[in-house]
């Protein structure tokens, strides 16, 4: 095998590498707003929570309006 197949094997090589890497920042970067997103969601059921425990006992045990 010559110098310039071994080049160019590792030139196919580290393009393939590069496309890899640039995937996977991809996947990391959309996981990473996913993230942001689950985050905000459990901040906001936290206060939700928090607001029906100050509002008292008797809120959670009355049923619907339906009843």
């Amino acid at each position: 095998m010559s110098n310039e197949d071994r080049f160019v094997d590792i030139e196919i090589k580290l393009a393939h590498q590069e496309d890899l890497v640039e995937s996977l920042n991809d996947v990391v970067y959309q996981q990473s707003r996913r993230i942001d997103q689950l985050e905000a969601m459990v901040a906001q059921l936290l206060e939700h929570v928090r607001n029906a425990a100050q509002s008292g006992p008797g809120a959670a045990n009355e049923p619907p309006p339906h009843y």
